[in-house]
């Protein structure tokens, strides 16, 4: 018999700390196992090669790692961890050996990884924690490689562990399938020892015996050669791409003068490895010389078989078969031997171009949970403030309100549930690292209905003519989606030498933290390491006052703190560029919007790139249909006199057109972005949908009162500021985000809205499915 084993090596480059809230003594474990319970053997460390030496002489390395023989788990040494994006090197290879058994290959179950966080404090008496250590571990993540997967893959993989302890561990997996002896049966048992009524498969995995040709001991080595050669191609494929990503030659040496029988190896595949190593011309000489002549009609003359046909290894003899198999498992070794070479020699430039494959790789496979559509932007029946439009309007106010059936937020939530419906009957079968936290429960991650707004015609901001007169051509590329190299070109600027001062500002909401955020920005983080972040304070504890004095101190904010990142770039060398980014929720929006009107921000506007608001009131509560929301917010004005509440509810003047934020519509705040994100949920009862979307709402247009034409001129500056041909290019997407609630349960905070508002700050799925999908957005 024969049999095989999964070796599957976990590369550990470096651990990142993004987002842990104490400072102490940290170590991962790793442990793994079948996912089916049928397959009993665990997975074992099988080897350990430690890259490079950690610094033992500094304080935040303590010890080395160990292998736990009772679980079978490996540990990193312990590193202590100071301070905020602090980097540990760890450069170690763990490879772990999970044998098939009884069950043979390819293998049915899927492998997964466990990856633990240990956590202890630092300690009055020096480096005595080991015993802390052992305790229970502080985040789990967990990693599912499927049964695709299990015959070959290359792939980065970054582990977070959970919301409270978010780290990144940058991480590669290794996977390859490899002989693991050999056993001599005792006596070839006959075929008519098979007795009538034997279940197929009971004698076979008897020990000792060894099936004629036709039974199912043959079956299983003819699937196990196949299962072989598919895992020996791919992972000399692999090889020869990373080869060339890198620009690296790999020393086939070992492997072609140890190839064995030439009959296993493809003429396609030996040419291939003839161009990629010097010499060869010796090893293609000593192939000639074993090949003999054609034994049957499959053997082709240059002595090759084709093994594209099962009829061609169902002709070959048991002991043709198990010689094939031991051929094929020495030039796996050979092959996973000169990998592992090539990987220590390499790995930091392997990993790179894993990295790089693993990022572009994310959109194809969140899509599960995106639903991507283009929309033209409804402009054309906007008032403009121009009288004569504005009664075209009213008169057409019916026919338009014809063409909108059902509630807008109740048709995008029926639209999201029933993809979801559709997520709960697919079937998810490919061969890339699944995450278990999205994975794990497919049904509870959110669905996103992402919709890019294209082709919106411009319009004057004083008269009443549309840009009629545009070449379609020229309007055709206007808030189209943009590609990295297109916004470079286009919105670049004259190429120069020289960095780009990256700036994120994250702005809380009503009674919010300045923490609030954090998700976010970890994710935006990974996405562009090099920005820099800042998480408003100055309205801490602040949110009940008036806008215009909530904006004037986050424009001072921002102001200060772009003044000491461009001093200190300017002492290290200068800049080139600077983008100046935003992301707010809910009423954090309005406080943005109003600190982009302040004097202090104009040197700055010129700067502004993305903008991401969540759930952000941009029309206040003109139209709210939430009736118990609206009771709390007149509770609120009634008995705290909130300046912001009766701003953003247009009750802080009696003339409509003399309020905050019918002025600060009127206002340019939106047009010198290049990327408008607009997050919106329609289980969202705290802002009004068409609010957090800036679009029509449908009681507006039966509104035929002095509010109506308020909304409706509100509404239209909003959209000219982001039609407004200022920038050259312009991304502006809509993006409906369906938490699954069902954990919360019945209760208020559904009832009301709440639960949906709050998801946005206490999940970051949705925010990793969005900036994976357009990275270009965020960078």
């Amino acid at each position: 018999m024969f049999e095989t084993v999964q070796e599957v090596a976990i590369y550990i480059h470096r651990f990142h700390n993004l987002d842990l809230f104490q400072q102490g003594w940290y170590q991962i474990k790793i442990t793994t196992r079948w996912e089916d319970d049928r397959y009993t053997f665990p997975g074992t460390p099988a080897r350990i090669v430690q890259y490079e030496a950690p610094d033992v002489g500094s304080d935040n390395i303590c010890g080395i790692w160990r292998i736990d023989d009772k679980e079978n788990s490996f540990s990193t040494q312990p590193f202590r961890i100071k301070y905020a994006r602090q980097d540990v090197l760890l450069s170690v290879m763990i490879s772990f050996n999970l044998p098939h058994g009884k069950s043979g290959a390819p293998a049915t179950s899927a492998v997964m990884l466990k990856f633990e966080l240990l956590y202890t404090p630092v300690l009055e008496n020096g480096y005595d924690f080991q015993a802390s250590l052992e305790a229970l571990p502080t985040a789990v993540h967990e990693f599912r490689i499927p049964p695709k997967g299990l015959l070959g893959l290359h792939s980065y993989f970054p582990v977070h562990f959970d919301t409270f302890h978010a780290v990144l561990v940058d991480l590669s997996v290794h996977v390859t399938l490899l002989k693991a002896g050999a056993y001599t049966p005792l006596q070839k048992v006959s075929s008519d020892t098979l007795r009538v009524g034997d279940v197929a498969g009971e004698n076979c995995d008897k020990p000792n015996q060894v099936l004629d040709q036709g039974a199912c001991g043959d079956s299983k080595h003819i699937s196990l050669l196949k299962s072989l050669l598919i895992a020996r191609d791919i992972l000399l494929e692999e090889l020869q791409k990373l080869s060339k990503a890198i620009d690296q030659k790999v020393d086939w040496t070992d492997f072609i003068s140890n190839m064995g029988e030439s009959k296993l190896i493809s003429p396609n595949l030996l040419a291939d490895l003839k161009t990629e190593s010097v010499g060869l011309s010796d090893v293609k000489m000593g192939m000639r010389g074993v090949a003999s002549e054609p034994q049957n009609g499959f053997e082709k003359p240059n002595g090759f078989f084709d093994f594209g046909s099962d009829e061609v290894l169902q002709s070959l003899t048991n002991e043709s078969l198990l010689s094939a198999l031991h051929s094929l498992g020495n030039q796996l070794s050979f092959l996973w031997n000169a990998f592992l070479k090539f990987h220590r020699a390499n790995k930091t430039k392997i990993l790179e171009f894993l990295r790089d494959a693993w990022a572009n790789d994310r959109r194809a496979e969140w899509s599960i949970w995106m639903v991507y559509a283009k929309v033209q932007m409804p402009h054309h029946y906007l008032s403009n403030g121009n009288d004569g439009l504005s009664q075209h309007i009213k008169r057409g106010k019916v026919s338009i309100a014809k063409k909108i059936n059902g509630d807008p937020a109740e048709t995008a939530q029926a639209r999201a549930e029933l993809h979801r419906r559709s997520i709960a009957q697919m079937k998810i079968n490919n061969r890339s690292v699944q995450d278990m936290h999205i994975f794990g429960d497919p049904l509870r991650a959110p669905v996103l209905i992402v919709e890019r707004v294209v082709n919106a015609p411009f319009r004057t901001t004083s008269g009443n003519s549309y840009f009629n007169s545009l070449d379609p051509k020229d309007t055709s590329s206007i808030l189209m989606e943009p590609s990295i190299s297109s916004i470079n070109k286009s919105c670049g600027g004259p190429q120069r030498n020289g960095r780009v001062l990256r700036v994120v500002v994250f702005v809380h909401g009503f009674q919010g933290h300045h923490l609030d955020l954090r998700l976010v920005r970890n994710q935006w983080l990974m996405i562009d390491p090099g920005a820099e972040f800042l998480m408003s304070r100055a309205n801490e504890e602040k949110t009940s006052g008036d806008f215009e004095e909530m904006g004037s101190r986050l424009a001072e904010e921002v102001t200060s703190f772009l003044k000491r990142k461009i001093d200190k770039m300017s002492r290290s060398g200068g800049f080139r560029n600077i983008k100046l980014s935003f992301v707010g929720h809910s009423i954090g929006n309005v406080i943005i919007r109003t600190a982009l009107t302040k004097s202090v921000m104009e040197p700055f506007l010129r700067y502004l790139y993305t903008y991401l608001s969540m759930s952000g009131p941009h029309l206040g509560y003109l139209y709210s249909s939430n009736s118990l929301f609206n009771s709390g917010l007149w509770l609120l004005k009634k008995v705290k006199g909130s300046p912001c509440i009766h701003q953003l509810t247009f009750t802080d003047n009696s003339d409509l057109q003399n309020t905050f934020l019918y002025k600060l519509c009127m206002r340019k705040t939106l047009e010198n972005f290049k990327n408008i994100i607009l997050l919106s949920s329609p289980q969202d009862g705290y802002v009004p949908y068409h609010s957090a979307r800036i679009e029509l709402c449908q009681a507006s247009l039966l509104d035929y009162s002095k509010k109506g034409k308020i909304f409706m001129e509100m509404l239209s500056s909003c959209l000219d500021q982001i039609c407004s041909p200022s920038s050259e290019c312009r991304t502006f997407m809509r993006c409906d985000i369906n938490f699954d609630t069902s954990s919360h349960g019945r209760n208020l905070n559904t009832f009301i809205g709440r639960a949906a508002h709050i998801e946005f700050l206490e999940t970051d799925i949705f925010a990793r499915f969005l900036m994976w999908s357009f990275p270009e957005l965020f960078r």
